[in-house]
Formats: C-alpha cells, structure tokens, sequence
C-alpha cells in the first residue's frame, strides 16, 4: 500500500513535537503515528515471512 507510516516517518514526527515542546505522550499525534509505523512495520514483516503463502496454523 502505497502512503503508509513507516517507522522513520514517525520517528521524525515524534522528534520534531519533542523539539517544539508538543506533548508526545499516550494519545498524542505522535505516539499515534509510532503506532501505526510499528503495525505496518510488523505487517510488512509478516507478509514477507510468509512469501504470499498462507499459512496452516490450525488445521
């Protein structure tokens, strides 16, 4: 998906609402988009551990 939060957008973001004395904890811009890089971080790495090939968890 083309657009998504990476892990090096949010931390640029989180550096510049700490440097601007922004509030950066629980609930903030900031602590948002580290969440969502983390997610697409583990689901990009999810989706390459897998090679596109589903897994048989459960059967």
């Amino acid at each position: 998906m083309p657009n998504q939060m990476t892990k090096g957008d949010a931390s640029r973001i989180q550096s510049s609402q700490a440097q601007y004395g922004y509030n950066t904890g629980t609930g903030s811009f900031s602590a948002r988009a580290q969440s969502a890089g983390d997610r697409n971080a583990n689901t990009s790495s999810n989706s390459q551990s897998n090679n596109g090939q589903q897994s048989n968890t459960g059967k």
